[in-house]
């Protein structure tokens, strides 16, 4: 498809990460619309403002890490015979939240911007590619997984959620997130720490 066919982005940035992806190749033409399509697709959600607050509420919780840093603090204060494990596995969520810091100083795309789409919520930089919240979160998912038990699972549906409200608030494209979950996952798996 042309470029002009391409949703109208009051960005030049967001724009220009469209045409790059697309100028790769059929599988890029193919992803960037797929991606498009997707973000369009979960916008949709965002429907009323006591739905917008709520998610907007949630997220805010991972800006920089914040609530999965507390979560390994809790755990190393609480569970004091673990106390190394805990460490270890709040060290992967820094991890990945610095090595994606680093990795959207590399890639330099642009957050969404489209007519009719704004954001729900500020951002600290406009740099989208990882995203911070989904590496941190799903590092958090991996690293703690050993040594919250039972509740590995509710943590896992946490980390996508926490994902996902960053696409429904505009501030990235569902590639984005995907990414960023491979990071957090892989980062998070490194340092797993061994429990008994």
């Amino acid at each position: 498809m042309p470029a002009s066919s391409l949703p109208p982005a009051r960005s030049p940035g967001s724009r220009r990460a469209l045409l790059a992806l697309r100028a790769s190749g059929p599988a890029g033409r193919r992803l960037a619309a797929a991606d498009v399509a997707a973000y369009r697709a979960i916008r949709g959600f965002a429907r009323t403002p006591e739905h917008v607050a709520r998610v907007r509420s949630f997220s805010r919780l991972g800006e920089h890490a914040a609530c999965w840093l507390a979560l390994g603090a809790a755990g190393a204060t609480v569970d004091s015979g673990r106390r190394d494990a805990w460490l270890r596995a709040t060290g992967a969520v820094g991890t990945a939240y610095v090595a994606n810091t680093a990795l959207k100083q590399i890639f330099r795309r642009r957050r969404p911007l489209f007519d009719g789409l704004p954001a729900l919520i500020s951002t600290p930089t406009k740099l989208s590619f990882p995203s911070a919240h989904a590496s941190s979160s799903f590092a958090a998912a991996a690293a703690f997984a050993p040594l919250v038990g039972p509740a590995a699972t509710p943590l896992r549906v946490t980390a996508g959620a926490m994902a996902l409200s960053r696409v429904y608030l505009g501030v990235h494209y569902p590639t984005d997130i995907v990414a960023g979950a491979v990071l957090g996952t892989a980062v998070g798996t490194l340092f797993k720490p061994r429990t008994s």
